[in-house]
């Protein structure tokens, strides 16, 4: 929501300036401008980027929209599962996870924690790394090293999709002057015509230059960074999750396995030491 509200504000923002400097909004309405811009990004991307990597920069977009799912709660329901899996490792030993691991959809424990187990990237990452340990992986480097390789793949996939938007906004000031050029081309087939026939035509060519910039600087670029901070929120997730893992593997205690994870997250998503204090108790007693 807040990216839709910083969308309005910069439209509201040059709207006002541009009704206050004495111009007439329908005077940018113009949507032969809108279609050249629009179906020339839309095509640089499909040339630039792979079916897979517009199907990504979708989902982005429609994350935007939704926001980050990595707050506060769903660590919570992370550090919730994990002093669970702890009291199960401790209790019946690591085959007691296969199950889980073999299939996560149809888990009764990961269906309690519907924000981990409805997360593609979150649920096959955790399964992944518990399916090495239960395979006899138990050093902490090469744990650490084969859960990095996946961290690696999942950031490229992400910066594959930024970096398609991020050239979309860097072309969008040039497809924007293609449609003033267009326009321009248009008023001289009407030069002998009237001044104010002329000036239309001129201010709707520059229309064009005006969109491209707007949609570049107001727009798109923004949402890439946004983007990027929203990737560096997954992977800070996926970090804390792999703390966790390693932390299972040792065998080390419900408490000790969550404070490992917390210690990897930001200020702003993580868990107060109370909270944290609590579900660990609750781990700690269960085993």
């Amino acid at each position: 929501m807040f990216v839709i509200g910083g969308c309005i504000i910069v439209l509201i923002a040059v709207l006002v300036g541009f009704t206050m400097a004495g111009g007439h909004v329908g005077a940018l309405v113009h949507p032969s401008e809108l279609i050249t811009i629009g179906g020339s990004s839309l095509g640089a991307m499909i040339v630039m980027a792979p079916k897979q990597v517009l199907l990504d920069l979708l989902r982005c977009m429609l994350q935007l929209i939704k926001g980050s799912p990595y707050s506060k709660q769903t660590y919570v329901e992370l550090f919730g599962l994990l002093g669970e899996i702890a009291r199960k490792i401790r209790r019946d030993g690591m085959l007691a996870l296969e199950p889980m691991v073999t299939d996560p959809h149809n888990d009764p424990l990961l269906a309690k924690y519907p924000r981990i187990a409805k997360n593609h990237h979150a649920c096959d990452f955790l399964c992944g790394g518990l399916s090495l340990f239960l395979d006899g992986i138990n050093d902490a480097e090469q744990l650490t090293r084969e859960m990095q390789k996946e961290i690696a793949v999942i950031e490229r996939e992400h910066h594959a999709a930024i970096g398609v938007l991020q050239k979309t906004a860097d072309a969008l000031p040039g497809f924007g002057i293609v449609a003033a050029v267009l326009g321009i081309v248009i008023t001289m087939q009407a030069i002998d015509g009237p001044a104010s026939e002329i000036g239309h035509k001129v201010g709707a060519a520059l229309v064009g230059t005006f969109l491209g910039i707007l949609l570049s600087y107001g727009f798109f670029a923004p949402m890439a960074s946004r983007m990027e901070l929203l990737g560096e929120a997954e992977i800070t997730f996926l970090r804390s999750v792999m703390s966790a893992i390693i932390s299972l593997s040792a065998g080390e205690s419900a408490r000790e396995v969550i404070m490992r994870a917390r210690r990897v997250i930001g200020t702003e998503s993580r868990p107060s030491l109370s909270e944290t204090e609590a579900l660990a108790k609750e781990g700690a007693a269960a085993a």
